[in-house]
């Protein structure tokens, strides 16, 4: 009887052992995934390359280096814009945004002739965008200061920005609303809604995940935001000393901000928004993203914190909330109207 007790025991003990054995694999397999397995595609802003280059040897390092896809700014000739664009795709680095800004000219401004310029500024950066190749540009949407007010500011760039959206739906390119510091759209739930009040599929949220962190948390955004989102700059920051920091050495919440990603369906470029450099410094930054990439949660063991569905903000959090206006179409460029118009019923 001891002896068959004893070989129970070992029997238990080592049944055990395969199954914490089993999840720990488990675990790991889901904690680290392939990089390459995911819709998430790293990016870096074109000024981060070494200026002394040429156009040609700067796609190659940064597809040497680990990029798959490059930011640009707008340019006033097409036809250089076409050729840059062209160069890109063939080594493999497609310019995929153009940061276009706003600052100097934001749409929030009480000046008319400022709004004009602004206008003009930013349907060129469009049209830069459609000879690039590029499927998004950014867009400061406001300015609040001393002399405009908040109300204003919201009121009169939606009022401009609407102005745009026929070129944009036109050149097939996304208008994307970024946060900054602007001293506009503060909370998550202000900035989807400022969002979906314009009804287009045109008009979208460019997510910093550094931007907030002073005042905010960057996981919390995502999943508030959700499927608005259709770019991300990767940035970090330290709370303590007010001070930008590399990737993974400052108080964004990476692991957090890759769950949210995951929750909220986002397949898509991560656009690095850094200091320029060498090859060394660009290598181990790419490196820096694929660490970032590969957290992955099991969502059914690990359940996230908030609403289930990937639309995270609450419909009772906002004042007019339309839901026909939550986008629905993939990230890419390939979205058209009629499909928009079909997938919102």
């Amino acid at each position: 009887m001891a002896q068959k007790t004893t070989r129970r025991r070992d029997f238990l003990r080592a049944s055990a052992g395969m199954v914490a054995g089993a999840g720990l694999l488990q675990a790991s397999r889901l904690l680290y995934a392939r990089p390459e397995s995911t819709g998430l595609l790293k990016a870096c802003q074109f000024r981060m390359l070494p200026e002394e280059l040429s156009d040609v040897e700067k796609f190659r390092l940064a597809k040497r280096c680990g990029f798959q896809g490059i930011e640009h700014s707008p340019m006033d000739d097409l036809n250089a814009a076409r050729e840059l664009g062209a160069l890109s795709r063939q080594e493999g680095v497609p310019i995929h945004s153009i940061s276009y800004g706003g600052w100097s000219a934001p749409f929030s401004d009480p000046r008319p002739e400022v709004v004009d310029k602004g206008l003009v500024d930013m349907e060129a950066a469009l049209r830069s965008a459609d000879a690039q190749g590029a499927e998004v540009v950014l867009l400061v949407p406001a300015v609040v200061t001393e002399e405009v007010g908040y109300a204003e500011a919201y009121r009169r760039s939606q009022t401009n920005i609407r102005k745009l959206l026929p070129l944009a739906d036109e050149l097939g390119v996304t208008i994307a609303v970024e946060n900054v510091w602007n001293k506009f759209l503060l909370s998550p739930v202000e900035f989807a809604r400022y969002i979906d009040e314009f009804d287009s599929p045109r008009l979208r949220a460019y997510i910093d995940v550094g931007n907030m962190i002073l005042f905010g948390f960057a996981q919390d955004w995502l999943r508030t935001v959700g499927r608005r989102v259709i770019r991300i700059h990767l940035k970090d920051f330290r709370r303590k000393g007010h001070e930008w920091t590399n990737l993974l050495d400052g108080d964004v919440n990476w692991l957090q901000v890759r769950k949210a990603l995951e929750e909220i369906g986002y397949n898509g470029y991560l656009t690095t928004e850094l200091q320029a450099g060498g090859e060394a410094y660009l290598t181990d930054l790419a490196n820096r993203i694929d660490r970032i990439i590969s957290m992955v949660w099991d969502a059914q063991t690990h359940p996230a914190p908030g609403p289930a569905t990937s639309d995270c903000c609450p419909r009772d959090y906002l004042v007019g909330y339309k839901k026909s206006s939550r986008p629905k179409a993939s990230h890419f460029r390939e979205l058209a109207s009629d499909s928009w118009s079909q997938n919102r019923r």
